[in-house]
């Protein structure tokens, strides 16, 4: 809830700030904070050896924690209000539905396509953030939460969570590099965003059929596929927004009527359809299987999911727009040309 809350409009404000060639790596600036973030949420993990069972006091810190974030967000940004026209129209009560409507379908196709993917990368997304510790708890090292103290189960349980936070320390140090050399890719290459998207796409999925199927109990392996599955989450937090503030900025500029947040909001909403997928398909398996054998079909789901989604990244029309060729390539077309006839002659 926090993080789709948060995050349309502050994508939205540094969308509006930034120019048309720092787009993308802005919208990666998010995912470096994120990794941040999540390390120091890994590293809080450790600090009770059954976490579930002190949730007031974990959620409590979060709390105060998302308050000092948000009162810091005020007294820095700064934006300038829209004003209503004086002397139009008195709006009616059903405008800004009308405008919602009116915004969705004058979006881009690009929109809908990024849409269907973020919706099919969060699928696999969801069975690595959710169902995650489970996993380790409960498959790789087969414990059991509510087993007495002291038992086997219990201290397996502790050492699954144990591994999982260690993995997920892990996961946001390689979280933060990957979007590090993200930005340096697109600003410092004419690679195209989808060709860097895809390939995010494409390691998460093969770490979730590893998971599943050549895992077992081997607990570093788990923590290697654990950490190599957060780079579908740096491309979708990153490539997918910044592409939708690109194609707004233009539009923008070109006079036409763009709605950012809306847009970053649909992107957002479909991180949670992936969401919802995962789980009930989660919930349907565990009615005929156990929690410990039905993880692993899930991860088979995520891997599927996500490749499915890798191959519809690559074929996103990202291609910058057409530009009229410049005067200095028309003449050193010319040159080439005549230099060309010179030699024929010459030959002749």
């Amino acid at each position: 809830v926090t993080i789709n809350i948060l995050q349309t409009p502050h994508r939205a404000l540094v969308a509006d700030l930034a120019e048309d060639d720092q787009q993308v790596p802005m919208q990666v600036v998010f995912v470096v904070f994120m990794a941040m973030g999540n390390f120091l949420a890994f590293s809080i993990m450790q600090i009770f050896e059954v976490p579930v069972e002190h949730m007031f006091e974990l959620l409590l810190g979060i709390c105060l924690l998302n308050t000092v974030c948000i009162a810091i967000q005020f007294m820095v940004a700064r934006e300038t209000p829209l004003e209503r026209d004086p002397n139009a129209p008195k709006a009616s009560k059903c405008a800004p539905v009308m405008n919602v409507i009116e915004a969705v379908k004058s979006s881009p196709c690009l929109l809908y396509h990024l849409a269907a993917v973020q919706c099919l990368v969060w699928i696999g997304n969801t069975a690595w953030n959710i169902y995650g510790e489970m996993w380790f708890t409960h498959s790789v090292f087969e414990g059991k939460q509510k087993a007495p103290k002291g038992s086997p189960e219990r201290q397996a349980y502790h050492l699954g969570v144990k591994a999982f936070s260690h993995g997920g320390q892990c996961r946001s140090v390689l979280q933060l590099v990957a979007a590090l050399a993200i930005i340096v890719i697109l600003l410092n290459t004419n690679l195209r965003p989808r060709l860097v998207y895809a390939p995010c796409i494409y390691i998460g999925a093969a770490a979730s059929f590893l998971a599943a199927l050549a895992v077992g109990h081997a607990s570093t392996f788990a923590i290697v596929c654990f950490t190599l599955s957060v780079m579908p989450e740096v491309g979708s937090f990153a490539i997918p927004f910044g592409l939708v503030a690109t194609l707004n900025k233009r539009a923008e500029e070109e006079g036409k009527q763009v709605s950012t947040a809306l847009q970053m909001a649909l992107l957002n909403c479909c991180v949670t359809v992936g969401q919802q997928i995962c789980t009930t398909i989660l919930a349907a398996i565990e009615g005929s299987l156990s929690l410990e054998k039905a993880l692993p079909c899930v991860f088979i789901l995520a891997a599927v999911a996500q490749t499915i989604a890798g191959s519809g990244a690559l074929c996103l029309d990202d291609s910058p727009p057409g530009e009229a060729p410049s005067a200095d390539s028309g003449m050193e077309a010319d040159e080439t040309m005549e230099a060309a006839s010179t030699a024929v002659e010459a030959c002749a």
